[in-house]
């Protein structure tokens, strides 16, 4: 199991590294660090020399023979998100940020903040039926309105590129369109914003999300986990999402030392047992990691969660 983190040096600075995961038994219990995959020197991504890098999310997409990463790059106006692949989990190459289709009458994404971006790893149908890459994302916007504003809503939504034209130019993957929202927050413990977490894993009843979820208790934010489950072939539609967290800040380690406590879900690992090991930001200080049993059948109720190990 591979991870790659996001590094803070000592003048608040991010990069982005690459790490292999150590086991005690069949629990992640450490990582053995193998250095940097992308710096923040970067300018391909349109990135300066005092911006970060973060929130990296990795999946390999057979189709293209390719790993693909979203991060975040930080430029003057915000947060944007930006792509590279590697064939090898060592050299990528910087493809840029994401260009959104620019539709008539709805804010224009391009504009808006946005992260923690996500790619599906195999091919979806978009609102026409086309065969098509999907990458979820958590645009900064004004719903209802024609920009991006103070009065923001922070949603999960999907875009889409056709299949046919990544094949011919895999640069491509950076054009998305065909914007659908596809969560809001609904329960007082998401009630802030949400935003995707690890690429969705694919069981045969649907892709399998984790999200982060954010909501103010007692005057501290908190960030939650939850599940979500959105069908195989039309992720836009959400078959199944947990009704309360299946993870919350609650060991020592979680718990920030300004006012947040943190859980960010990064990456996933679905282990032949069917159980599935969710590696996640805690407080923004270390990588830890949980283990869910995954049901065999649409889910009726919360599964229960168990912390396994942090790293």
């Amino acid at each position: 199991m591979h991870l790659f983190p996001r590094l803070v040096d000592k003048d608040n600075v991010s990069r982005i590294g690459h790490a292999r995961v150590l086991y005690h038994g069949d629990c992640p219990s450490g990582a053995e660090r193998l250095g940097l995959v992308l710096g923040a020197q970067a300018s391909d991504d349109g990135s300066s020399s005092d911006s970060v890098l973060e929130d990296p999310r990795v999946v390999y997409v057979p189709l293209l023979r390719r790993y693909i990463m979203t991060y975040t790059a930080f430029v003057p106006s915000g947060p944007r998100v930006a792509v590279a692949m590697s064939k090898d989990l060592r050299i990528w190459k910087q493809l840029g940020f994401l260009k959104y289709e620019v539709v008539a009458d709805e804010p224009d994404i391009n504009l808006c903040s946005n992260k923690d971006a996500a790619f599906f790893s195999d091919v979806i149908l978009d609102p026409l039926g086309k065969p098509s890459f999907g990458v979820l994302h958590r645009p900064t916007l004004q719903l209802g309105d024609d920009h991006c504003g103070m009065n923001v809503r922070e949603h999960i939504w999907i875009s889409y590129i056709p299949v046919d034209a990544v094949l011919s130019d895999i640069g491509q993957l950076t054009s998305v369109g065909r914007h659908e929202r596809v969560m809001a927050p609904e329960q007082p413990w998401e009630s802030e914003k949400i935003g995707p977490g690890p690429p969705p894993v694919r069981l045969p009843y649907g892709w399998v999300l984790p999200y982060h979820a954010v909501a103010t208790q007692n005057a501290r934010r908190r960030y939650c986990m939850g599940l979500a489950i959105l069908d195989p072939e039309r992720p836009s539609h959400v078959l199944y999402r947990t009704p309360s967290p299946i993870l919350e800040p609650l060991a020592e380690y979680e718990l920030g030392k300004g006012h947040s406590d943190i859980i960010f879900p990064s990456a996933t690992d679905l282990r032949s047992d069917g159980q599935l090991d969710i590696f996640y930001g805690a407080a923004d200080r270390v990588i830890a990691a949980a283990r869910v049993r995954l049901p065999d059948r649409l889910p009726q109720r919360d599964d229960v969660l168990n912390r396994c190990a942090s790293a």
